[in-house]
Parts: structure tokens; sequence; C-alpha cells
């Protein structure tokens, strides 16, 4: 299933980091000036997932109509945006292993893309403040094509950059989107068990394998 991989797709929140504590400081701060009481991490880790638009609609969504969600959207989405860029990556943390499986994959000559539904803006600042930036040859984010994951535009573009097979292109994520992307562009997928799927259990995602870390399946790739 693994044979012949020459490229590794790999997502941003959930995967890499631990991004849900920038999340609930961004979220809080902007249902504050819209005069709503916080929300806790939990309810705000199972938006995560699908796209600054979609986080800010269920945000939303605990409190209002879909009529009032759409009189407040667009100035919850502009003051979220305000407030992430202002503490992007503050709150984080990089999972364990992360750095070493980096390390391990590049030994190993696998050419390594980024993807994640993050806008370009909030991903590229980030990946550098914890320095991940120069593991990564290409990087695409939420709002880089018409239609973000679970669509697999974006693999496929990598794919096609790397001019490579989407068979020889592995993609490591966290959730079900990563799974469909993965399973539309024809690439294998890997999962790790400790992001932020949906609230849904990562065991029910159509995937090749789950790995407990980024290091984990690297070895599994020099196996």
């Amino acid at each position: 299933m693994l044979k012949n991989i020459q490229a590794v797709i790999i997502d941003l929140d959930g995967t890499m980091l631990d991004t849900a504590p920038d999340f609930l400081v961004a979220i809080n701060r902007m249902r504050a000036e819209l005069g709503l009481t916080p929300l806790d991490i939990t309810t705000i880790t199972n938006f995560v997932g699908k796209g600054s638009e979609n986080l800010i609609h269920r945000v939303l969504a605990v409190d209002f109509d879909e009529a009032t969600i759409a009189t407040h959207f667009e100035a919850a989405l502009a003051a979220y945006q305000h407030h992430y860029l202002a503490i992007n990556g503050d709150y984080s943390r990089l999972y364990p292993k992360v750095i070493e499986g980096l390390d391990a994959m590049r030994a190993r000559g696998l050419r390594l893309a980024c993807v994640t539904n993050k806008p370009m803006n909030f991903t590229l600042p980030l990946l550098a403040k914890k320095g991940l930036s120069d593991y990564f040859a290409i990087v695409y984010g939420g709002d880089s094509f018409p239609r973000k994951k679970p669509d697999p535009m974006a693999l496929l573009q990598v794919c096609r950059d790397f001019k490579l097979l989407p068979a020889q292109v592995l993609a490591i994520g966290d959730s079900s989107n990563d799974a469909q992307a993965a399973r539309a562009a024809g690439c294998p997928v890997l999962h790790v068990p400790y992001g932020y799927n949906h609230g849904e259990a990562i065991q029910n995602v159509d995937t090749d394998g789950i790995v407990g870390n980024l290091w984990e399946a690297a070895q599994l790739l020099s196996a």
C-alpha cells in the first residue's frame, strides 16, 4: 500500500500543531465583541477543520438562527481574523515527534508539502513561528484554490507540482477531511489519532492506517 512513496502531503491543524488554544482565544475575543458568552475548548475543537468561514458559522450557530447568523457573519469573521492574526501561534504547540518525523522523512529523500484549510495569511506566519517553514517545498491553504479539503483539488495540484502520480504521494492528516480528499485524489492516506476529527472517532475514518505520530509514519515509510 505504501510502496514507492516519493512525497508526503501533511495537514497542519491537529496533525502538526495543536492550534485549538489559538482558536479559543481568538473566537472568544470575537464573541465578547458581540456580547456573547465564551465557548469551551472542546466545543471549539469540534468545530475546527473545514475552514474559517465554516468555523465562524458554527460558532455563531451556538446562539443564533440562520437569519441572525447572516446579519452578524461578516463582522464576526473580520473580528475573528483580526484577533487570530494578533495571537497566531502564541498559544499553540507542536505535537510530539513532529520535528523528528519531518527530519526522518527529509533524510529519506521524501519531498514534503503542507496542505491545510487554514488561510494562507495565517498559515505562513504560523509555520515560520514554529520552525516548520523550511521543511516544505509547497504550502497551500484553504484560500489557495476555489475549493478546499475534502475536495482533492489542492492534493492533485501538489502531485502535478512534484510531477508524481497520486499513488506516489502519501497524505497524512487527522480528520475525515483528509481521508476524503486523499481518496478522491487517489493518494494513500495515514492518520494521527490526536487531532480534530469534528468530535468523531478517528477509527471510523476511511484510512490506510493510524500512526501514533509523524515519526512513526516516517518509520513505516522506511520499512
